[in-house]
């Protein structure tokens, strides 16, 4: 199984609308990709003292590394484009790619 995670802080003044855009949007259209078999939403609770914003994990899991590349490839520029379109510099993602052991 391969974990694809995005870290997204978020800025207080559009958390709220963010939020019911991922549930709403955005994540229906990553799964609707068919590459992930599932997905999980986290809101990151420990914070740094200088912290600003909101931070949230969102996990998509795929079967295998071929299915991620091919989410990599094909739909995630496109799908990340969007959200930076809506969104713009009141949030900053970073994203990781694990394997389960």
């Amino acid at each position: 199984m391969i974990l694809y995670n995005v870290t997204v802080n978020v800025d207080d003044n559009i958390n709220n609308e963010w939020v019911q855009w991922m549930k709403k949007i955005h994540i229906p259209e990553v799964m609707a990709t068919g590459m992930f078999v599932e997905y999980k939403m986290f809101k990151v609770l420990t914070r740094q003292p200088d912290e600003t914003g909101v931070t949230y994990s969102i996990q998509y899991f795929a079967k295998t590394m071929a299915d991620y590349e091919n989410y990599k490839t094909n739909f995630g520029p496109a799908l990340q484009l969007k959200t930076m379109q809506k969104y713009g510099d009141a949030l900053m993602a970073f994203r990781t790619v694990l394997e389960q052991l």
